[in-house]
């Protein structure tokens, strides 16, 4: 290709690189995702709230109101929740720059008694984690994270290895339109 200013572009050698993360946070993309269930009539999955308490609100103009103070009123419990062929999902999504582990710092334990209460009851209950250096994305059952989790307990450790979410876990392939279609592999485990 010739550029106005005479130099000539030499194309580089293409990569095997996936594009997957071009700038997009996991958050970004599962809400992409899940936009394209709600288009397509697939499934009803939102991201959930935080709750927070309005303290103080500084008025200069009506259409300028600015909160000044807030505090969380509870601590929230996991991400997004919904249904999916007549089965409730909820779930929790963490990204990690860590390359070999997953930092169990990442769960607290308040998520981890939720997604205990919502398997106890019947629901589809998961966490989704990406690897960012990596460029992978995983869906790891709620029940090998409770595995892990009363490890930490018991033991004290600290992360999830790389390798045993990868052995554990389904690695989720990234797609154009669903970008982090866990719906396939919930159609994989339970349907």
């Amino acid at each position: 290709m010739n550029y106005p200013n005479g130099k000539r572009n030499i194309a580089t050698k293409q990569s095997n690189q996936s594009f997957s993360n071009r700038g997009m946070t996991l958050e970004e993309d599962i809400n992409l995702t899940n936009q394209y269930y709600l288009d397509t009539n697939l499934a009803v999955i939102h991201k959930k709230p935080t709750p927070v308490q309005i303290v103080k609100v500084n008025y200069p103009s009506r259409s300028a109101a600015v909160i000044t103070e807030a505090y969380f009123k509870q601590a929230s419990t996991t991400d997004y929740n919904g249904i999916y062929r007549n089965r409730y999902i909820d779930f929790e999504a963490k990204e990690t720059k860590n390359k070999t582990s997953f930092p169990l710092a990442n769960v607290h334990e308040h998520q981890i008694n939720h997604m205990k209460s919502i398997v106890d009851h019947g629901g589809i209950c998961f966490m989704i984690i990406r690897f960012a250096v990596l460029n992978e994305t995983y869906y790891l059952q709620a029940d090998k994270l409770f595995k892990h989790w009363y490890e930490k307990q018991r033991d004290g450790r600290k992360s999830i290895p790389y390798n045993q979410i990868k052995q554990e876990g389904f690695e989720i392939p990234f797609k154009y339109q669903t970008r982090v279609d866990y719906l396939s592999i919930i159609d994989k485990l339970y349907f």
